[in-house]
């Protein structure tokens, strides 16, 4: 028997689906707001949980992560009645096992949550999850678990993988995990830079050659193919490769042989590909700078690894294990991170996520001397002074112009002219509230000593509308 919770304001379909979950054996609660929900979330243990999108207290994609966090890890099917193809895919990236429109279907529904418990079903019972080898991968947030779990599916296989991401988001490392995790890890890891391969040599590095084979080669080299027989064969930067290799290479992946240039016959390497790139490859294809055939054979098994502003909390302990690695590696004693140090960190944007994060670690620890704690004035001025710009108004305040008298040709009275001037000074406070709280209700309720129901009052008798 599993158990169920519903987290929708509409009591008539919090209803309808308790009964169909009852029907089917099962548990089921239902709250009507989002708090409550996440308090259910956190106390009880649920295998499935219907979420709705616009809650009078917040909006549900936003929770999902948390959600997806708690101990049962319960799987979450969006029911809304305002879908969007961008909520549909940060719905999905965010983990959720369907996303459903309202009018809600009974038969889909049920058809969801019979497949949702079956998959934790099947999960429950598979083999026992072992430790993973990811050395230099540092994280323990919700999507850096998730990458994990892809990590150890693609590395029980030998199917084709492609890694996408922006710069510096750890893709060749992810890369080497998948093959010192897999059965193939006491054979090769070769690593082919698409963007740094020369023109002229681009087969002859990656298919070798036979002595004599062209001018300057006075003796016969293996190429980067072969060097990965048994082991894989990592693509950096795939959406580099020269449209003239792309089809002597589908070729590869299709039979496993290939000539190198001047042999008379093929030889054949067993090695497995992953392949990544910062580019849309779809777009490529579209422009006509990639083959379409091609890509269908890299992206047999996709990850698509988050930029490190989308997993704000795992950068504490990213700067901490790599600035402890990098005072051991230089010998320089333990450095202490202060408070303000690590909020200076997380307030940074990082366009270049991870790889900049260790690079600056690199930089402060060379310029920090013998300082044993470091505060945000060790950090790169770049760095604090793109803080301090984001950290205040982008708008200068509006200074008041004096205009000049006019004739007055009609006034309303008094107790009009102070109920008008209390109305839009209430409104703005709200907006306000509002705005300095990130729409947090909980939150506005306390600094504004209001109940929740006399902030919802006011918010509608203003029209203002909170977003979800």
């Amino acid at each position: 028997m599993a158990k169920v919770l519903i987290i929708d304001d509409d009591k008539m379909i919090c209803d309808m689906l308790s009964r169909m979950v009852g029907r089917m054996g099962h548990d089921a609660a239902y709250t009507l707001t989002l708090t409550h929900g996440m308090k259910e979330v956190s106390s009880g243990t649920f295998d499935v949980v219907f979420l709705d999108v616009c809650m009078p207290d917040g909006n549900g994609l936003e929770v999902l992560p948390k959600i997806r966090e708690a101990s049962s890890s319960p799987e979450v099917i969006i029911i809304t009645g305002e879908g969007d193809p961008d909520g549909a895919e940060l719905a999905i990236k965010s983990g959720a096992w369907d996303y459903v429109e309202k009018p809600l279907s009974i038969h889909e529904m049920t058809l969801s949550l019979v497949r949702s418990l079956q998959y934790r079903e099947e999960k429950g019972t598979g083999k026992p999850r072992v430790a993973l080898k990811r050395e230099g991968i540092v994280g323990s947030s919700q999507q850096m678990r998730a990458c994990f779990d892809l990590l150890a599916q693609a590395a029980s296989s030998d199917v084709s993988v492609l890694i996408t991401g922006e710069t510096g988001t750890g893709k060749e490392l992810f890369a080497q995990a998948i093959h010192d995790n897999s059965r193939r890890a006491d054979k090769n890891f070769v690593v082919v830079d698409c963007a740094a391969l020369p023109g002229n040599l681009v087969e002859s590095m990656l298919f070798g050659h036979e002595k004599g084979a062209f001018t300057g080669a006075d003796k016969a080299h293996v190429g980067l193919v072969k060097q990965a027989d048994g082991g894989t064969l990592f693509l950096d930067e795939v959406g580099e490769l020269p449209l003239s290799v792309q089809k002597a290479f589908l070729r590869v992946l299709q039979e496993r042989r290939f000539r190198p240039l001047g042999d008379k016959q093929e030889i054949e390497s067993d090695f497995r590909l992953v392949a990544a790139t910062n580019r849309n490859l779809d777009q490529m294809v579209e422009a006509g700078k990639f083959r379409d055939d091609l890509l269908f054979r890299l992206r047999s098994f996709t990850m698509e690894l988050p930029h490190l502003r989308e997993r704000r909390g795992d950068i504490r302990e990213i700067a901490m294990h790599y600035m402890a690695r990098l005072c051991d590696r230089h010998a320089t004693g333990t450095k202490g991170l202060s408070p303000e140090f690590l909020e200076t960190l997380i307030s940074y944007g990082w366009p270049g996520n991870v790889r900049e994060l260790v690079n600056t670690m690199e930089k402060v620890l060379a310029t920090s001397g013998d300082d044993p704690i470091l505060f945000p004035k060790h950090l790169p001025t770049n760095i604090r002074v793109k803080v301090a710009r984001d950290s205040v108004s982008k708008e200068p305040p509006a200074k008041s112009i004096p205009k000049p008298h006019e004739p007055v040709k009609a006034l309303a009275s008094l107790r009009d002219f102070r109920m008008a001037a209390a109305s839009e000074a209430e409104k703005e406070y709200l907006q306000n509230l509002l705005s300095l709280t990130e729409d947090n209700i909980k939150e506005a309720c306390r600094i504004s000593r209001l109940s929740r129901s006399r902030l919802y009052e006011l918010l509608k008798k203003h029209k203002i509308s909170i977003p979800g």
